[in-house]
């Protein structure tokens, strides 16, 4: 998912789209499709902010195709795109993060938990980042909220059914209105399985500190 504005990153934001920006002498995005292709057959790229520049930039790293979600909430393209008809797991990530993942063990959590419409993956709090904290019970999330904390929030990486949704729920646009919907139907997950290593950049000073380190 790369169609936000990327307030949080002006003025940098105001040239270019925030997947765009420059780290390990690339960018955001391009190295995280680098990363999913080795273990990931179709990758697929919602774009909206400066649309047309970005998609450009993911097509030249052989993506294999873009979704124009301009205007419209995250969660969007789940039914109002050819992927609503896709009755298997697709991964989702975010173009800001910065994540190693071992992709065959959670598809094998995702499976170990019966194949659910929607499974979040968790990481432990990292200080300095905002997040919506889980609440869950053998699995199973009760809660998700951004003000009362626990031991584990969202890492904006999850494992999602596109038909098994659409089965399940009318059409809606963002994430936070899958969730609560899921929950109510005690249809959302949590995987076991954490991130080997994760960051995610929501501002410019987050990304000078990820290249300065990537660097030194």
């Amino acid at each position: 998912m790369a169609a936000g504005r990327g307030q949080r990153m002006m003025p940098l934001t105001d040239e270019i789209p925030k997947a765009m920006a420059i780290h390990e002498g690339s960018t955001l995005i391009a190295n995280g499709i680098e990363r999913l292709k080795a273990s990931v057959d179709y990758i697929h790229i919602t774009v909206g902010y400066k649309g047309a520049m970005l998609a450009k930039h993911v097509i030249e790293h052989r993506v294999s195709s873009v979704f124009n979600t301009d205007g419209k909430g995250n969660a969007w393209w789940i039914f109002n795109t050819v992927m609503r008809n896709l009755n298997e797991p697709v991964l989702v990530l975010t173009c800001d993060n910065i994540v190693e993942l071992d992709s065959d063990l959670l598809i094998r959590d995702y499976h170990a938990k019966n194949d659910p419409v929607c499974m979040v993956v968790p990481v432990k709090p990292v200080e300095g980042l905002a997040g919506d904290f889980i609440f869950q019970t053998a699995g199973v999330v009760e809660e998700i909220n951004r003000n009362k904390p626990s031991g584990i929030y969202c890492s904006g990486i999850q494992l999602i059914n596109p038909q098994k949704i659409n089965q399940l729920m009318d059409p809606v646009e963002d994430f936070n209105q899958v969730w609560g919907n899921l929950i109510n139907l005690k249809q959302l997950y949590c995987s076991g399985i954490y991130p080997k290593r994760w960051f995610t950049v929501d501002t410019l000073e987050q990304l000078n500190h990820l290249n300065r380190r990537s660097s030194g």
